[in-house]
């Protein structure tokens, strides 16, 4: 299942916050070579604040196994602090429109249980989003994911801009559309009719 876990209700998760940070230092600084900050073996950068949400999906013993970090766009975010050329123009600051970034799967997992936590992340992404009122989401990640995990979940994906090198890995931003429907496609492609976040972890703060 999957936990939506903030700065606010951290405590009722044990470490799954500081975990989170954890496979996101694995994934990232040392996987992918990304030059950003990090700490005590737990990656963040100056968006990890308390207007961010995190999707963390745990295994019964409570290890997390993937990750993805919400934004609302009324706040400071990533594209438009750092890289708004990529937003074709359209740089959106409404809590409609939320930036979903460090989308990441423990590495170490077998090959079928990590395309099931993605697209668990990405139903849990569409289920958080519907609840929330979210019309779209902005996303920064490889074309490669954007296309095949999200795509493939049955998203309505828009690229904007163009893609360029980050640390060596091609990326680009896209956004993707929040609807029932998309979040109906996604369950069906998947085969998951449940909902996979814990409705006791929803609350409307993080708006």
């Amino acid at each position: 299942m999957i936990d939506v876990v903030t700065w606010g209700t951290a405590h009722l998760y044990g470490d799954a916050l500081a975990q989170q940070h954890r496979l996101r230092h694995r994934l990232f600084v040392e996987r992918n070579g990304w030059q950003v900050p990090s700490h005590d073996g737990m990656e963040y950068d100056q968006f990890d604040t308390p207007a961010a949400v995190y999707l963390v999906r745990r295994d019964p013993a409570g290890v997390v196994g993937g990750v993805a970090r919400l934004i609302p766009t009324h706040r400071p975010y990533m594209l438009k602090e750092l890289w708004p050329d990529m937003l074709d123009g359209d740089v959106p600051t409404t809590p409609a429109v939320w930036e979903a970034t460090r989308f990441g799967i423990e590495d170490s997992l077998e090959p079928a249980d990590k395309r099931r936590i993605a697209s668990e992340i990405v139903i849990g992404c569409l289920e958080y989003g519907v609840m929330m009122g979210i019309e779209r989401y902005l996303v920064l990640m490889p074309p490669l994911i954007i296309r095949r995990t999200i795509g493939g979940a049955g998203c309505e994906v828009r690229f904007l801009g163009q893609s360029r090198e980050l640390a060596a890995y091609p990326v680009a931003a896209a956004e993707i559309r929040v609807s029932p429907e998309a979040l109906a496609r996604a369950r069906a492609r998947a085969g998951i009719e449940y909902d996979v976040i814990r409705q006791t972890t929803i609350t409307k703060e993080a708006a």
